[in-house]
């Protein structure tokens, strides 16, 4: 786990909104409930939200996804996100042991 990597992914608000959001998808992205969420938040529908371009919440799922702190799951020509738990357990133990 790169500390420092990890700390400027969240640094930025709109990449805490994200992870904020992909915490309770179903209640954050409703028009997304239909087709489900087994395999995470469609990139389109985060970017719906966030009010930003394509790119730039391409560029900020990849920051968070090299931190570990999401996962992509590439499904035809969408790709999906969801927060990876592990990575946020780790992160909480590390805050509560090393700093």
């Amino acid at each position: 786990m790169d500390q420092l990597e990890i700390f400027k992914a969240l640094s930025n608000k709109t990449r805490l909104q994200i992870l904020q959001w992909l915490k309770e998808p179903e209640l954050n992205f409703p028009s997304q409930q239909e087709y489900g969420f087994a395999n995470g938040v469609c990139v389109g529908q985060i970017q719906a939200k966030a009010g930003l371009t394509q790119s730039t919440v391409s560029e900020y799922l990849a920051l968070m996804q090299r931190t570990g702190l999401v996962t992509a799951t590439r499904v035809g020509q969408w790709t999906y996100y969801k927060r990876n738990e592990e990575a946020f357990a780790a992160l909480s133990k590390l805050v509560q042991s090393d700093l």
